[in-house]
């Protein structure tokens, strides 16, 4: 009986369930405040619905933004259906949660990226070679103070 845990898919389930519950907050009551999002996510995933001209344009991936116009949005246990303007053109697009690879809302400096490493990998140490998810941290900036610095040289005699 020894089976494994499955952190990663765990992992990658969990997030996808929060990205889920925004998205469904915001399909209900809007974008508060300054929220915004970019979501990226990959544009040649077998249940990923665009425009022909947009996939030809995006083979791989595609980042998408939430912010000021968008229409439609429907969210399912699977994905979302949103309508967004691009050039003045509004495009309905379906994405599969399990499609995206970057979910960042920069007005507050949170993000997700999820990943999947290659079995091939020699750098992983650990055997579990499923998705992972990752939080990602925009980085601290220094305090910046106004205070005079006076260096203990100048009190000594």
């Amino acid at each position: 009986m020894a089976q494994d845990i499955d952190y990663g898919n765990l992992m990658h389930e969990a997030m996808r369930g929060l990205i889920r519950t925004v998205l469904r907050d915001v399909a209900e009551n809007g974008l508060p405040g300054a929220h915004h999002f970019f979501i990226t996510f990959d544009t040649g995933h077998p249940d990923a619905e665009l425009a022909d001209w947009l996939s030809d344009r995006f083979p791989g991936e595609m980042t998408v933004v939430m912010q000021h116009w968008f229409d439609n949005l429907e969210v399912s246990e699977d994905g979302f259906a949103v309508t967004l303007n691009f050039g003045n053109q509004p495009e309905p697009l379906y994405i599969p949660f399990d499609a995206i690879k970057t979910f960042v809302d920069p007005s507050v400096e949170f993000g997700l990226r999820f990943e999947t490493s290659d079995e091939d990998d020699e750098d992983i140490a650990v055997e579990d070679s499923g998705p992972v998810a990752e939080l990602i941290e925009a980085p601290e900036e220094p305090v910046k103070s106004d205070a005079d610095i006076v260096s203990l040289d100048s009190f000594r005699k």
